[in-house]
């Protein structure tokens, strides 16, 4: 892929999401279907993905920034259903498309009809959590989708990767492919939590925002490198980078909670930033892939009208597999009491919307786009073309069909974080109490403190420690009144007439400064310093008021 083309693809990607962010729609979506239709025009430079170039540089950091913003807490509660839809799922899913694969073309080998259903059983959660996350989903709910797209992929490559040694003439008993999953992932979690461990205290050490965000960011790439090249014991076995970059994400995630703020605050821009970019760029690919697929098809021996039905039939078993699959992974383990006590089963409606988002990624056609052209004696690698093609029906199937349903399934089933939004509240309150009263319990004893470190009287300290106070105090009552305040309440609330004041004063002082650098009277240093400082006070002002109208 030449690096203009690249680029344009990118620009054109970005400029999409943004319009989509603009008017509230589906970035993916968007992205996808514009795409698909500029693969059409005559001329446009063909874009090929890279398999390497996915695997290696764009997945990890996606989910390590992922895993970062997961709670390892909420993560540990669902384990049971993200196992069974991550794990469990990713198995039978490849089973049941390898056999209905092998059904509608015989002639295919088995091993290679495995490899399709390797290929197209992780489903991609990033559509799944944007959309998610603007129809408001409950937490729960959220978390098992996270959390299912953050270890699905590690088994569905393991699973195409004993495919592919099937298929080349290298694979060993089922036994033996169990135990290439197990040291996959022993070795790819020991890995991550390893570096996690490491980096951790680096940074701890290190007391410097902008290294700890440069440590922090080539933590997904390089637990990712150095866990695939970990071979113990052979060439068979390997650790899982995906697994690795999971680990590492969830771990520094929970540590990054006791980070200094700056380091917070900085590192949260920048995968937020590399979030939007690098899924601009995927789905850009994932569409731009059209013409490559109708080549292969067209070249293809078997009539283009039988892959074509092939190709929806197998769309429609991947997608309806999962139906069943999420209410069995649900209610089955409550019904038989297994695994001890359980949470309250889920609602009906929760499982519809979670077995509705299954929507495959650019992890299915960059698998796809991997299979090896030949194997090793030399001959053309079986069933290639179709693996290609059906690969790709599947991943722009479901991302237009649940993807583009999704929103509408989840508003008619009625399915938010209303309740979510009420514990919230609740937990908040009290939080923020119990800091209100551990502050003031501090200013008690801070005036003597003042007197003896600042060398000041009693009575200015007394003063001084009064006003913080006061603004302490102040605070928790905004805050407190916010809480209990509905949107339309909170919007034409004093305080938040306050804080469009206060934005409007500091416009005011920003305008003022660049004023004076243009007469020659403040130079570009002193200029940088001070608008730093009035953007800090501007970003302290989204305190709980605006970040609940946002």
């Amino acid at each position: 892929m030449e690096l203009l083309t690249l680029m344009g693809v990118l620009a054109g990607a970005l400029g999409l999401t943004a319009i989509a962010r603009r008017f509230n729609l589906s970035a993916p979506l968007l992205v996808v279907v514009a795409a698909l239709a500029v693969s059409f025009i005559p001329g446009v430079p063909r874009v090929q993905m890279e398999p390497e170039l996915i695997l290696t540089l764009v997945l990890p950091p996606l989910l390590y920034s992922t895993a970062r913003e997961s709670s390892f807490a909420q993560f540990k509660a669902a384990a049971r259903p993200i196992i069974g839809l991550g794990v469990v799922l990713v198995v039978v899913t490849a089973l049941v498309v390898g056999f209905v694969v092998h059904l509608l073309l015989p002639d295919l080998p088995l091993a290679s009809a495995f490899v399709l259903g390797a290929v197209v059983a992780p489903p991609d959660a990033v559509t799944a959590a944007a959309i998610g996350r603007r129809q408001r989903l409950p937490r729960r709910l959220m978390t098992v989708l996270t959390g299912e797209s953050l270890v699905n992929d590690a088994a569905a490559l393991t699973l195409y990767k004993i495919g592919l040694a099937a298929v080349l003439g290298a694979a060993g008993s089922l036994g033996h492919g169990f135990l290439v999953f197990l040291v996959a992932a022993v070795l790819g979690i020991g890995v991550g939590l390893a570096a996690a461990v490491l980096v951790s205290y680096i940074r701890r050490k290190l007391d410097d925002p902008l290294m700890e965000s440069v440590f922090g960011i080539i933590v997904p790439f390089a637990v990712y490198v150095v866990a695939e090249h970990l071979h113990p014991f052979s060439e068979d076995f390997s650790g899982s980078g995906v697994l690795a970059v999971v680990a590492a994400g969830l771990y520094l995630g929970d540590r990054s909670l006791y980070a200094g703020s700056a380091t917070r605050v900085q590192d949260s821009s920048i995968w937020a930033s590399l979030d939007v970019l690098l899924e601009a760029l995927v789905f850009a690919l994932m569409g731009l892939q059209l013409p490559f697929v109708l080549e292969s098809a067209n070249e293809n021996a078997r009539g283009n009208w039988q892959l074509f039905l092939s190709a929806i039939a197998i769309l429609a078993v991947t997608i309806a597999i999962r139906i069943p699959y999420v209410f069995l992974n649900a209610y089955l383990p409550h019904t038989l009491r297994l695994f001890g006590r359980e949470r309250e089963r889920p609602p009906t409606r929760n499982l519809l919307v979670l077995s509705w988002a299954g929507m495959r990624g650019v992890v299915t056609l960059a698998a796809a786009a991997g299979v090896p052209l030949s194997t090793h004696a030399g001959q053309p690698f079986p069933g290639r073309d179709e693996i290609q093609l059906f690969a790709f029906v599947v991943a722009i199937g479901t991302v237009l069909i649940q993807g583009l349903t999704l929103p509408a399934v989840i508003r008619k089933l009625g399915v938010h974080d209303k309740d979510d939004a009420e514990q919230d509240a609740e937990e908040e309150m009290a939080a923020r109490e119990a800091a209100m009263h551990a502050a003031v319990a501090r200013l008690d004893e801070l005036a003597p403190e003042l007197c003896h470190r600042l060398d000041i009287p009693p009575e200015k300290a007394d003063r001084l420690v009064n006003r913080l106070r006061a603004l302490v105090e102040t605070r928790y009552r905004g805050a407190v009144a916010a809480i209990s305040l509905s949107a339309e309440e909170r919007e034409s609330s004093p305080h938040a007439a306050f804080v469009q004041a206060r934005r409007e004063l500091l416009l005011v002082q920003r305008e003022t400064m660049l004023e004076q650098r243009a007469d020659g009277k403040l130079d570009d240093e002193v200029l940088r310093k001070v608008l730093r400082e009035l953007d800090l006070e501007e970003l302290a002002l989204s305190d709980t008021l605006t970040a609940r109208l946002s």
